[in-house]
Order: structure tokens, then C-alpha cells, then sequence
């Protein structure tokens, strides 16, 4: 993560006036050679008498400018818990920057989104044969890492927003009632850095995350709008490039895994609502570390908003150890598991006899969401868990077998409902529910459509006068 607390500042650049800017005496104030370890030069020694020295240090016009306009960001938000203008304006700015390796973000050329829509096109004709469900894609994209910021940011917040509102109203709970009127504007204050101060977290995070995802669905939510199928042409680049894999392949596998989510999401419709219901169930869970808060609230200095960061940093929060939190995770990780499972096997029929190194980009992939990333610790951290399916390997063996023992229709057909679904308990003992016998429902479904007609009318056969019988025999 970046040292710059709430992303003070501008992208390192080189000075418009060459060397002038290396020529300023670092003890004058402002930033050091160290870096924005004291953005707006508050503190002793920031500026002798000079009380804007003292405030400002150093800064330049267009840093002084950029600081006055997050600050005033900062204390004049009054929307909800996250401050979602400052996430977006934070990630688009670490995309800028670029990944550690060098790689700079790039509008996508036309030969970029030929090769993308030809590549999902072609994953959607394959994964026909494997998968009684239809194409869930309605168009195909490829974007720029700048493009999923934008694309992916409303689903970030419906994931975070819970967690976030907890933590603002702890921050108003940790005062005595008999004080919180008269620390109101405090509190306000207070909150409105605190949404800041998540907004600047998962600004970096989503942007870091930028960097490395391939497509909408890489953490196995659906993060980009419904029926969107997306690459990103940079990224799947990236990917391949250590791999001595032809892009080509590259590209049509990770195809074949933004096709195969979209399939589910788009024909299990109870699925989305599933996975971020299990996300807010969790979040409920969350509890707030109010001893490390208070102590938060009393030592707060406004001058130095970075405090709030560090104690998010250091985990403020943790959930709570109760079997409703305990159950709360299972779903979510057994949910997870299941979604990228059913996706790795069905990804993997699809691809065996016609990709060469399929075997070889399966196991990149597994071992890639195995082992997670630094954005992904961020987001654990922000949220209190990680997004990542801890049993992969156990529900893609499941799926498979479910195959073989009840093919493609049957296989499927489990996406019906969440309650047909494998549980923890079932990916131990994959063998016991694939050839346990299958509940019938039919004569339920008959019943309750007999009910749903309501009472029927008696027929006269039914007290035998139309056959001629006048009545039961004795």
C-alpha cells in the first residue's frame, strides 16, 4: 500500500523544471526524501515562523492544489459510509501509475477488441457441447484497465458498504450518550474522514486489482454488468507472457472462464443475490475493535487524518467467533468454491482435445486463485475476509463426477435451487452425494399444483350416478 494517506498528492513524475525541484533543502519543510510521510508539512520544524510553511512545507502550486481539493473532498462528504468519488478518483489515479513491473495502461485498439470478441465468440461455441446452458453473454468487451475500474466500481460497493456503515456507526457509539451532542460536528467530522478514508483504501485496492484481473468474473463474483462478457487485452497479456503459451491460447482458455461465469450467472438467477447476500450476512458478524477506536477518537488530531488509516490497517475489526459467523463463512467459501469449480471442470472438458496446453493454463489458474495477491489481502483487511474458494479442487473432482454419474442435464440441473447444492459436507465425501439417490419432487409439484387450482367441482361420476350405479357397493 501506499504511504500517501488518502492519497495526497500527485503520481511520482519527473519535475516540469528539471533538476530545480531536487535543489530544495529537504529540512525546509514539506516532503522529504523519504517520501509523503508528512503530506502538508504539519508538525515542528515544517516552516520556522512561516505559519503557511508550518500547514504547507514546500509544496508546489498544483500539489497545493490537488491537497486543498481532497481535503475539502474529505470534510464536506455527507454521503453514505465509503466515499465512492474519492475510490474512483484514487483508482483511476494507481492505474495511471501503472504495475510494479513497468506496464502502463492503454486505450484498446480495434485489432484488440477483433481478437476479444472473436476469442468469447468462439469459448461460447465450445462450451455449447459441455453445459446443458445456453450463452449467458449478450455482448462482448475488451478494456483497458481504466474501463473495469469504471465498470466494476457499483458492484465494489455493494460488497463493501455494509462493513463500512458498521464501522461508521461504532465510530459515533464509542463516545458516552451524554457527550455525543456536544461532540456532533466531531463525529461528523470524524465520519466523513472515516468514509474518505475508505474511499482511499479501496481506491488502491481496486486499482492495484486493476493490474491483475483478466476479465468481470476473475474473483468469481460477477463484477461487471450482466451479460457483458470482458477481457482485458493488457492483462491476458501479461498473463500468458512467462508462460511459453501462444497468446493465442492464452487467450481463448481465459475466454472460456469469462464465457463459462457468464453462462452461470446469467441462467442461475438466484446466484448473484446468493454470493453478495453471503457477503452482508458476514459483514453483520463484523465486530468492531471499540477499544482501539475509542483510543482512536481521544488522541483524534485533524491535522493528521492518517491516524484513521493506520487503525484500519492494523485490522479494527474482526469477526465475530460465533456459529452464526462461523455459518455465515462456510456459505460464502463453500458458495465460492462451487462457482469455481463447476467453471474449472466444465472450462477443462471444453478445452482438453482442443488446446494444447490446456492442462498446463488449468493449473496456472488454480494455483494464481490459490495464492491471491496483495490487493486481495487489502480487501481482507477492508472487509475481514478473503474472497477466494479455499476447496477449488474438491468441487472441481465433485462436478466431474457428477458428470459422469448423471451427465450434463443432471450435472446442471443442481443450479436449480441453493438448497440442491453440495455442501461443506459434501465436498469430504464427494462419492456419498453424487450416488446418493436424488429426491423425487415430482408428486410434490403435483400436489401443489393441485392446491394452487383451489377446490374443484364434484363431477357426477363421483357419486357413481353416471355409470349407472347408484351408489357404493355394499
Amino acid at each position: 500500500m501506499s504511504d500517501t494517506p488518502f492519497g495526497f498528492g500527485l503520481p511520482p513524475e519527473e519535475p516540469e523544471n528539471g533538476d530545480e525541484g531536487k535543489k530544495k533543502d529537504p529540512t525546509e519543510g514539506g516532503q522529504s526524501a523519504g517520501g509523503m510521510g508528512n503530506p502538508f508539512g504539519f508538525g515542528p520544524g515544517a516552516g520556522g515562523d512561516n505559519p503557511f510553511a508550518a500547514m504547507f512545507g514546500s509544496m508546489n502550486p498544483n500539489d497545493l492544489g490537488a491537497a486543498f481539493q481532497q481535503l475539502g473532498q474529505m470534510l464536506s462528504y455527507e454521503g453514505g459510509p465509503v466515499n465512492w468519488d474519492m475510490a474512483k478518483q484514487i483508482a483511476r489515479q494507481t492505474v495511471s501509475q501503472g504495475t510494479p513491473d513497468g506496464t502502463k495502461d492503454a486505450s484498446v485498439g480495434p485489432s484488440e477488441r477483433t481478437a476479444v470478441d472473436e476469442a468469447l465468440r468462439l469459448a461460447d461455441l465450445w462450451l455449447d457441447g459441455v453445459t446443458s446452458m445456453p450463452s449467458g453473454s449478450v455482448s462482448t468487451v475488451a478494456w483497458s484497465r481504466a474501463e473495469w475500474v469504471e465498470a466494476t466500481l457499483p458492484a465494489w460497493q455493494q460488497l463493501v458498504d455494509p462493513v463500512a456503515e458498521r464501522v461508521g456507526l461504532a465510530m459515533g457509539d464509542v463516545l458516552p450518550e451524554e457527550m455525543q451532542a456536544m461532540a456532533g460536528p466531531l463525529i461528523g467530522m470524524m465520519r466523513s474522514m472515516g468514509g474518505a478514508m475508505f474511499g482511499q483504501q479501496i481506491g488502491q485496492a481496486v486499482g492495484t486489482l486493476a493490474g491483475e484481473v483478466v476479465g468481470s468474473t476473475d474473483i468469481g463474483l460477477p463484477l461487471g454488468p450482466a451479460g457483458k462478457a470482458a477481457l482485458l487485452p493488457l492483462n491476458v497479456e501479461r498473463f500468458g507472457k512467462d508462460l511459453s503459451v501462444p497468446q493465442d491460447e492464452v487467450r481463448l482458455y481465459l475466454a472460456l472462464r469469462e464465457a463459462a461465469h457468464q453462462r452461470l450467472f446469467a441462467h442461475v438467477p438466484w446466484l448473484r443475490s446468493h454470493l453478495f447476500g453471503a457477503v452482508e450476512a458476514y459483514a453483520r458478524g463484523i465486530k468492531v475493535d471499540t477499544s482501539k477506536l475509542e483510543d482512536v477518537v481521544g488522541q483524534f488530531d485533524p491535522s493528521q487524518p492518517e491516524q484513521l488509516q493506520d487503525a484500519l490497517q492494523q485490522g479494527m475489526f474482526q469477526p465475530e467467533d460465533t456459529p452464526e459467523q462461523k455459518a455465515s463463512l462456510a456459505r460464502l467459501e463453500t458458495a465460492l468454491a462451487l462457482v469455481e469449480g463447476w467453471v474449472d471442470a466444465v472450462v477443462h472438458e471444453a478445452a482438453k482435445s482442443r488446446l494444447t496446453s490446456s492442462d498446463a493454463l488449468r493449473e496456472t489458474m488454480r494455483r494464481r486463485r490459490a495464492s491471491g495477491g496483495p490487493a486481495e489481502q487489502t480487501f481482507a483487511t477492508l472487509i475481514g475476509l478473503q474472497l477466494r474458494p479455499r476447496r477449488l479442487r474438491d468441487a472441481a473432482r465433485l462436478w466431474a463426477s457428477l458428470t459422469d454419474a448423471r451427465g450434463l442435464e443432471g450435472r446442471d440441473a443442481l443450479w436449480a435451487h441453493p438448497d440442491m447444492l453440495p455442501t461443506a459436507h459434501d465436498l469430504d465425501d464427494p462419492d456419498g452425494f453424487v450416488h446418493h439417490e436424488q429426491a423425487d419432487f415430482s408428486e410434490l409439484d403435483k400436489m401443489l399444483g393441485e392446491a394452487a387450482k383451489g377446490p374443484q367441482k364434484p363431477s357426477e361420476s363421483d357419486d357413481g350416478k353416471e355409470d349407472g350405479k347408484g351408489g357404493p357397493e355394499q
